[in-house]
């Protein structure tokens, strides 16, 4: 119908950008018989020519354009499909009939552009204006939950009328239903959402529960979704957790109300944190964490912040995301917060001994490495460097300077490896057990799956490619990967750290697998478009490196496994590990890395890895580039 409806729409337009293109043209001409004779002409002929427009529009995809989200690559298809269908027309004219001026058809082209052009800009502006001014008083709310919060946010929304009007709440506890809170009855269970909206004309629903974790929160946003209502959900309610009467409305300002992010949607169980544990080695020390301005890096250091460290050290190469991150801490943390960034690369073992020297942390959280797989097999010297002989400089640097405790951060990436990136990470896990058994610093490694919403995740593409207006392209049908969020990643590296049992390689419970064609096709509807329908989705192939199934565990960590104290932290047992040929081997893959003799590289990576599996075809490209 959308579609149906803009092509009509296109086609009135395009007729009448000729018709005042004619008229333009005309405007002061004398000779009485062309003006009498263009009309006629006009009419007659307009339906080819429009046909020509609507026939190319259609096939050049400008009805896939979300306009929401255009930009000027989407102005300029619109540029390029008008000024082809005018060539169309005017071959046309000139060929066939020659019922219209040249000049006529240019000054309509231009009207075109301008009129379809201004139509599509006007809507997108109307869309994008902010969603609390589109938001009326009266706007009728359903709230999900009859606890502390969903009283709060009745509270919230009787205090400032810009919320909207609370008509109906819905709580799966028996004994609220058919009673009021604040004179807004109870009228059904989470499930009977989409009914309850439906007989009271709701337009926006409101999720009030800070209990609604995981599965459950799925569904119920899957049923608010299903009603083409506005969703939304409380700003802060952590604020309002464990507090008898609610939190007061004035405490949480203008923002009561937030937007469904795509953490919510995909919500797993909350983390329960040993924070006795976490404090016992964090609070009063100095810590430092590498990469510290990245995705997971930064969240790290916002978590360890909670514990009252007496000195914080981010340390990054690149000084924009780590500055961006001080700033962010001391407006939270007050100007004078016990946070110092230094620029430096783990590739220089000189200036990580310059940092240990004058700073002297006790525990170091190891987040710097480069991650990205199709980038690495490209690059594999460079992944080296960075990621294997970078972490031996920090292990060596840390070990000779009193560090107590290092947690480093590994990748299910690295068991049974089949890119370059993923072998890496599983050097670094080797290099932790050795430092473990050969120094006093309590060193471990820990194992997880892909982050929501860290740089170059999947999440981040899917929506950029959605906000284009698609395709959103997915490598295979069948690809699964392990999600968490970056607060939980982080919550769990910080835990794990408490239990560091040295030389320990501790696996993250991510729960299961998920498909990334179902996650694309979830996300698809959550931004309110269907799949295949009005958001194609294009199939293009594993990548470099990729592999269908993630693992979190090798063939002969399986059996010998077992449970830590905290139930979504399990322990893989250590792999006995040939000390001098180790580093024997280690040296090789040094050398061949300073040479920068790729498949060298990744020979050498094989023979530290007995189960990598080097992507062949890079391998042949990289000969056949030498030679």
């Amino acid at each position: 119908m959308r579609r149906a409806l803009l092509v009509l729409l296109d086609a009135g337009l395009v007729a009448f950008s000729f018709y005042l293109g004619v008229l333009l043209r005309l405007d002061g001409e004398s000779d009485l018989v062309k003006i009498q004779a263009a009309f006629p002409n006009l009419y007659r002929n307009l339906p080819w020519m429009v046909t020509i427009y609507v026939i190319m529009f259609i096939v050049g995809g400008l009805y896939t354009i979300l306009w929401k989200y255009a930009g000027v690559r989407d102005l300029f298809r619109l540029g390029a499909l008008v000024g082809l269908s005018s060539v169309l027309v005017l071959l046309g004219n000139e060929m066939v009939h020659k019922v219209l001026y040249r000049s006529s058809i240019a000054i309509s082209t231009l009207l075109i552009i301008m009129l379809i052009g201004g139509t599509r800009l006007a809507w997108r502006m109307f869309l994008n204006v902010p969603k609390e001014q589109n938001r009326k008083p009266n706007t009728p709310l359903l709230i999900v939950g009859a606890g502390n919060a969903g009283a709060w946010a009745i509270t919230l929304c009787k205090s400032k009328s810009a919320y909207g009007n609370p008509v109906a709440v819905v709580d799966d506890d028996p004994q609220k239903r058919n009673a009021t809170i604040q004179g807004v009855p109870v009228r059904g269970t989470l499930d009977e959402i989409p009914a309850v909206c439906e007989a009271y004309g709701i337009r926006e629903i409101v999720v009030a529960i800070t209990s609604l974790r995981g599965s459950r929160l799925a569904r119920v946003i899957d049923l608010c979704n299903s009603t083409n209502c506005k969703v939304s959900m409380l700003s802060d309610p952590c604020a309002l957790q464990d507090t008898p009467g609610g939190a007061d409305a004035a405490s949480v300002g203008n923002n009561g109300f937030r937007e469904l992010n795509t953490a919510d949607f995909l919500s797993r169980n909350e983390v329960k944190l040993d924070t006795e544990g976490i404090s016992a080695y964090l609070k009063d020390k100095i810590v430092m964490v590498t990469g510290g301005g990245g995705s997971i890096g930064s969240e790290i250091c916002r978590q360890i912040m909670r514990f009252e460290p007496k000195q914080l050290l981010i340390f990054d190469i690149y000084e924009n995301c780590a500055y961006e991150l001080e700033m962010e801490l001391k407006q939270r943390y007050g100007r004078n917060a016990p946070i110092c960034t230094l620029v430096g690369s783990i590739r220089d073992r000189e200036r990580l001994d310059e940092v240990f020297d004058q700073y002297h942390p006790t525990v170091v959280f190891h987040a710097a490495a480069h991650k990205h797989v199709p980038l690495m097999e490209t690059s594999p010297a460079e992944a080296v460097k960075n990621n294997v002989i970078g972490t031996k400089n920090l292990l060596t640097s840390a070990s000779m300077h009193g560090v107590e405790r290092l947690v480093q951060l590994s990748t299910d990436k690295a068991v049974n490896p089949s890119s370059v990136m993923g072998c890496t990470k599983r050097i670094c896990e080797m290099l932790i057990q050795t430092f473990a058994e050969n120094t006093q610093m309590r060193c471990v490694a820990v194992r997880f799956g892909n982050v929501l919403g860290s740089h170059g995740s999947v999440i981040p593409l899917f929506e950029s490619q959605i906000k284009k207006g698609g395709p959103v392209t997915v490598t295979d049908p069948n690809i699964e990967r392990y999600f968490m969020t970056i607060p939980e990643a982080a919550q769990l590296v910080l835990q794990a750290g408490a239990l560091a049992q040295s030389g320990s390689i501790y696996v993250l419970d991510m729960g299961k697998p998920v498909r990334i064609m179902d996650l694309a096709r979830q996300l698809i509807r959550f931004y309110g478009y269907e799949p295949d329908v009005n958001m194609p989705i294009r199939v293009v192939g594993l990548r470099p490196g990729e592999k269908l199934y993630e693992e979190l565990l090798m063939d002969e960590e399986q059996d010998k496994m077992r449970r830590t104290e905290h139930n979504k932290i399990f322990v893989a047992p250590p792999k006995k590990i040939d000390l001098a040929l180790f580093y024997q081997q280690l040296g090789e893959l040094a050398e061949a890395a300073a040479q920068h003799q790729d498949v060298e590289v990744v020979r050498n990576l094989q023979k530290i890895v007995p189960n990598f599996r080097p992507n062949r075809d890079m391998l042949k490209n990289k000969e056949t580039a030498g030679k």
